[in-house]
């Protein structure tokens, strides 16, 4: 595949951090053309140890890299929680996933979540369902997946749509 084939396909991996359950998606974008590859969760047991729940999202990370072939990803970043406890353990998470990408050599995008509400739906407030609508409706394919992998695709997309953008005004 030359060059330009590589800047016309890209296939991103999304990814929305939990320590209960992570989302992950892989979006194909071919010359502005998205489809849906992959989307699931990775689910840990809340009453394991905190170090436990991360080896898993950690490992279960590797192997969607592993069996998809990700160019690149992009990774939801933490909001301010109220409850400093939950904060931690999300922090915790994220960085499980965006380690098991560096350990990959995968490169790591991050994005707020008011971001992706804006990208996808247009307004920084959207609510989650808002934001599944859109995803499905932007793949060209049923909204039958779980609410963290729908907001790991839309990360992914979001990604896709600022390279897209980036590209456009000639900042890559």
């Amino acid at each position: 595949m030359g060059s330009q084939d590589k800047d016309r396909s890209k296939l991103v991996l999304g990814i929305d951090p939990g320590s209960r359950c992570t989302g992950y998606g892989i979006v194909h974008d071919e010359s502005g053309k998205l489809s849906l590859v992959q989307a699931g969760t990775i689910r840990t047991e809340t009453l394991e140890e905190m170090s436990l729940r991360l080896a898993k999202i950690f490992h279960d990370i590797v192997k969607v890299i592993g069996d998809y072939r990700p160019q690149e990803a992009a990774v939801e970043e933490i909001f301010t929680a109220r409850n400093a406890s939950s904060a931690l353990k999300l922090g915790q998470a994220r960085g499980a996933a965006v380690v098991a990408c560096a350990h990959l050599n995968l490169p790591v995008f991050s994005y707020t979540p008011t971001m992706v509400k804006k990208s996808i739906v247009g307004v920084g407030r959207a609510d989650k369902e808002q934001v599944a609508f859109m995803v499905s409706r932007l793949l060209g394919s049923r909204n039958n997946w779980a609410r963290d992998a729908s907001d790991a695709l839309a990360v992914a997309v979001t990604h896709l749509n600022q390279r897209r953008l980036a590209k456009l005004k000639g900042w890559k």
